[in-house]
Formats: C-alpha cells, sequence, structure tokens
C-alpha cells in the first residue's frame, strides 16, 4: 500500500467507514509497511515517510547488526539526476556533485534517437563506454591523423583517450542508449569541447584564414544551443563512412566485451576490459559481472583504485568494510551507482529473483581485485585459526583458486 493509498484509508476511517479506532489505524499502518526496528531495537515509524524507498533500501531502514560507525553515502541513483532533454535524446549524469565521496570516477547515462548524434567534441577526462541498447556508429581520429568509424551495439564498449576528438550517433531502428565513465569526478559533461561552440566564437575572418576559403561562407553556422544532441540523417553502410585517402587507426578504439571468454563459475560470469585485451585503453579498467539468484560476488578489495560500479539489472545487497571497526551495507537496483573507496573490503550479493548484472569500473590501466578467501586458503591454516578460531568445516570449505562469484 502505497502513501497516498493509507492517507485515503485514514481519511475513511475517520469517517467512520473502514476503522473505527485510531489505534486499529496505526495497526494497519504498521503492516503495510517495513519498520525501523529489530528485536530489542527501534521502534515503529508512524510517518511521515516515503514507503517505496524504504522498501527499496531496507539494509538502510533496518541496518545489519554488523553496521557499525559513519562511512558516508556510498550510493547514488541515476533516477535522482537531473534529466537534460534535447533534440536528438536526453543525457544525465553522476559526478561528485551528486556522490560527494566519488572523488575519481563520474558516469553520464546517454540516449540517442535513431540519427540523434551527440555532436563533435573531446574532453579532457579519458571516456569509457558500455553499450547497454542498441546500435550506434562512433567516429575518432588519433594524434596521428589517422582515423576511427565503427558501428556497436548492446555489449560493446569503446574508450577514448584525454583530447581524442569524437562523434556517437544512434542508428536504426530506435537508436542506443550507454553508459559513458570518466576519469575525473568534477566531470561535467555540460562543459566539454564541441565543434559548433568553437565555430560560433571564432571570428569569420579566422576561419576563413584556417580553412583556405572567404571568412563570408561561415555567416550561417548553427547556434552551439541548436547542437550538442541533435537529430541527424541515419547514415549509409558502415562502408560508406570509410574516408577515401585517409589511414584507419592501427589501435582500435571499440571493443566485443561479449565475445569475451568469461571467468566461469556455478553461480555467475565475470569478463575484464582493461589494457590487457583492449589496448587503447590505459585509464579505465572494467569488469563486467553477473551473479545468479542467490549468488555472491566475492569478499574481495581492489587496491589499485576507488570503484564505481553502476547495476544495469536485477538488485544487490552491497556490504563495504572500512576498517577501524565502520561498515555499512546498501540496496542497490537497475541504474543506480555504488562507489567504494580503494582497498575497502566489499561484496555484493543478488538479492533478487533474476540475474545480477553490474559494471565495476576503476581508474587504472589494469584490472585486480584480492580475494579474502583465497588469502585464508594460502596462509598456514594454524595461523589463520590462532586468529579467527574457525571450525576445521570452514578451513577445508576454503579455495585456493579465486572464484569471483560464489554461491550462497
Amino acid at each position: 500500500m502505497d502513501f497516498l493509498s493509507r492517507r485515503r484509508m485514514l481519511a475513511a476511517t475517520a469517517a467512520g467507514g473502514l476503522l473505527t479506532t485510531s489505534a486499529t489505524a496505526r495497526t494497519q499502518l504498521a503492516d503495510a509497511v517495513p519498520q525501523p526496528q529489530r528485536p530489542g531495537r527501534g521502534g515503529t515509524d508512524p510517518g511521515p515517510r516515503n514507503a517505496v524507498r524504504d522498501r527499496q533500501n531496507a539494509d538502510i531502514l533496518v541496518p545489519p547488526a554488523t553496521d557499525h560507525g559513519s562511512l558516508p553515502n556510498l550510493r547514488f541513483s541515476f533516477s535522482d539526476s537531473h534529466m537534460r532533454l534535447e533534440t536528438g535524446g536526453w543525457t544525465r549524469q553522476v559526478t561528485q556533485r551528486e556522490l560527494a565521496v566519488a572523488t575519481s570516477i563520474a558516469g553520464v547515462n546517454m540516449r540517442l534517437n535513431a540519427g540523434g548524434v551527440r555532436e563533435m567534441h573531446w574532453h579532457k577526462a579519458s571516456e569509457w563506454s558500455y553499450m547497454l541498447y542498441g546500435t550506434a556508429r562512433i567516429t575518432a581520429m588519433d594524434a596521428s591523423g589517422r582515423y576511427f568509424v565503427d558501428d556497436v551495439a548492446a555489449g560493446d564498449v569503446w574508450f577514448f583517450p584525454s583530447g581524442v576528438p569524437h562523434s556517437i550517433q544512434g542508428l536504426g531502428p530506435d537508436g542506443c542508449e550507454f553508459l559513458l565513465v570518466f576519469d575525473d569526478g568534477n566531470f561535467d559533461e555540460d562543459n566539454t569541447f564541441m565543434i559548433a561552440d568553437w565555430f560560433k566564437h571564432t571570428p569569420n575572418e579566422v576561419l576563413g584564414k584556417n580553412f583556405g576559403v572567404p571568412g563570408s561562407l561561415f555567416d550561417h553556422t548553427p547556434e552551439e544551443s541548436q547542437r550538442y544532441i541533435f537529430p541527424a540523417p541515419l547514415p549509409g553502410p558502415l562502408s560508406s563512412d570509410k574516408i577515401a585517402g585517409g589511414t584507419p587507426v592501427s589501435k582500435s578504439f571499440s571493443s566485443r566485451l561479449m565475445a569475451q571468454d568469461p571467468i566461469r563459475t556455478a553461480s555467475g560470469t565475470m569478463r575484464i576490459s582493461d589494457s590487457t585485451v583492449f589496448p587503447v585503453n590505459t585509464t579505465t579498467a572494467a569488469a563486467l559481472v553477473e551473479v545468479n539468484p542467490g549468488g555472491l560476488r566475492e569478499l574481495h578489495w581492489h587496491p589499485n583504485g576507488d570503484e564505481w560500479l553502476y547495476v544495469i539489472e536485477g538488485q544487490a545487497r552491497m556490504g563495504v568494510f572500512a576498517g577501524q571497526g565502520q561498515a555499512r551495507t546498501f540496496d542497490l537496483q537497475a541504474g543506480d551507482v555504488g562507489y567504494i573507496p580503494v582497498a575497502m573490503g566489499h561484496y555484493l550479493e543478488n538479492t533478487g529473483t533474476g540475474p545480477l548484472r553490474f559494471l565495476e569500473t576503476f581508474k587504472s590501466p589494469y584490472f585486480v581485485d584480492f580475494s579474502l578467501d583465497t588469502w585464508m586458503a594460502l596462509t598456514p591454516p594454524k595461523l589463520v585459526d590462532a586468529h579467527l578460531d574457525l571450525d576445521p568445516q570452514v578451513m577445508n570449505a576454503l579455495r585456493k583458486t579465486k572464484a569471483p562469484v560464489v554461491p550462497t
């Protein structure tokens, strides 16, 4: 029962329609929504409250008894981000302004309609992207003047290093949606270097000298506000956009992540994208993880950077251990961002009935993690037992080979 429905029910009660006493009304309300209490702790919340959000964040409303300390918020939803609507699609972002702890990485979620173009531009930050839906044509040029053009589909990734100029266009039949990850927490998608903006802020006589034509030919270039994300005719086949007389890049800016043979376990998969398998990608390591219902992305940590994760599908419980007795638990759903500062121990548990798919990204040229289970298995057993006084069954179950996704 949502909040408005409860209000209507209570109004009917006051009129003598449904309930006869305020005590009965409060009982009905308490039964309808989760309450911030566990045995011997907490109490009911009569409201006002957002019951929908409370249900979504059960581990914030009723934290596990193991949570402790004052860790900052490590979760933010793209659904709470400002949506910028343009003639060719939309965009929204989660940066340090939205998630204060995210100092090293920012993310942008963008939709291009069929034919919609993300204007020719470049950034100070490097751009890593994962295609969520549909197909797109991407173009770029490297510092040696070699060109790049490719079509990418759901599951593909691309990477444009800092300063590399590029463009993106949604293809038929329904354009595309993708996630962009930038190696700067203060990145702002609205503050990029765009071609129309530069043209409108350069004198026509200078443009004429630069291109070797009369300056008057630039009198009618569009206003920069008319571009950014705008509609354009759909391009022809990929072969039609090959540049005659141009030299293709030596290292591709795109990669087929789903073509990779993943790390498989009984409870899920992991595919890694970093400089070892995608050579042009020198600043953003990533892993695409799938966890089956009931499975767990094992207890682990990363020594090479903060983790900025994005949930593609499903729902999860994310537990983070910060040392010195500090730990917090967060609930994540599709479209949510989670952030784990460097070296903090953590896990993600699939709490839904379907698959959990998410991206782990890092400001690093390579992906690396340390497994708690494997560390214990590769330490002399008597030493481990002296620390934790574990049952022999636990010691015998330790894995000497890492399994990033395990059953629970």
